[in-house]
């Protein structure tokens, strides 16, 4: 413990919302430590200007987001350029990074394990100009995120609501892939870019992903009838896909799970889009690259 300073960003609404409990175990647990510590709350917006000067003025080592995945990675990407590591208390409606990580899901197990942890270099990727943490896509998880977005209660019972809502409407999108020297033109439902294991809640979409190996996963949920479209996703989530060269894919697979540095999707009707579950403008190019070693989290190695 000796020279840390801690810096608490709760956002208050993130999952079914409790910040006034989370804030008592965070000052019950900070008291039996001999280290300093501070707490602010969340933006909605993102701006952090006049935080990260705080965070670079009073030397904070430690910035710690209790949150779901969307606070996550707007607080790493507004301070992933300082010198700090990063540690999450996970309350979010997923928790896909956290659970990556393994880190404890309940609250006060988790703040003990930012105590007891320590923290390793983390990849990240970037979405044309924007930082992602864990998992982004386009397709039918986009339209879920947008939706998502929109309703007025947040948790695991709203997301699955949204999820089987939109299934039975859900429908496919041309794609052009590009990655390495292949060029795929295909119908899809969805394609996830990944560098965490997960979308949240242990539905793990890419099980190959590590958090620090250079690589993103990339699925692709291609063309099907809706009952294939279930029994193939379901193999894809209990880990029976396995990765594939990309020199082998091809445009009439049902599903495609390679891994790859760099991607580019041509989103030809712009399809709904979102970074680590938060909607994004849709745009019809997209250029993904990955960043290694982008920023420290605390967490399980392995």
């Amino acid at each position: 413990m000796v020279n840390r300073k801690f810096l608490y960003i709760i956002n208050p609404s993130a999952g079914t919302g409790n910040a006034v409990n989370l804030e008592h175990c965070i000052l019950a647990e900070q008291a039996k430590v001999d280290f300093p510590f501070a707490i602010e709350y969340a933006n909605p917006e993102g701006n952090y200007q006049t935080l990260f000067e705080k965070v670079k003025d009073q030397l904070f080592t430690d910035i710690i987001i209790a949150g779901g995945d969307g606070t996550v990675n707007q607080v790493i990407s507004a301070f992933r350029d300082l010198p700090v590591q990063f540690g999450i208390i996970p309350v979010g409606s997923g928790n896909g990074l956290a659970r990556a990580s393994k880190i404890p899901t309940n609250p006060l197990k988790a703040i003990r394990f930012l105590f007891e942890k320590s923290a390793f270099p983390t990849d990240g990727f970037l979405v044309n100009d924007y930082f992602s943490c864990m998992l982004s896509g386009v397709g039918f998880d986009g339209t879920v995120a947008h939706s998502f977005a929109k309703q007025s209660t947040r948790g695991l019972l709203t997301y699955c609501k949204e999820v089987i809502g939109h299934y039975s409407n859900a429908k496919t999108y041309p794609f052009t892939i590009q990655v390495e020297k292949t060029v795929i033109e295909m119908e899809a439902y969805l394609i996830s870019v990944a560098n965490a294991n997960q979308y949240g809640n242990n539905f793990t979409i890419a099980p190959a992903a590590k958090l620090n190996d250079g690589l993103l996963d990339v699925v692709v949920v291609g063309k099907q009838s809706k009952l294939q479209l279930l029994v193939k996703t379901i193999l894809q989530l209990v880990g029976v896909n396995k990765v594939r060269s990309v020199d082998s894919l091809s445009a009439s697979d049902s599903i495609l799970y390679f891994q790859t540095p760099s991607i580019t999707i041509l989103n030809h009707q712009s399809a709904a889009t979102h970074i680590d579950g938060d909607p994004i403008a849709s745009t019809n190019t997209l250029q993904i690259q990955v960043v290694p070693n982008a920023f420290r989290l605390i967490r399980n190695n392995n």
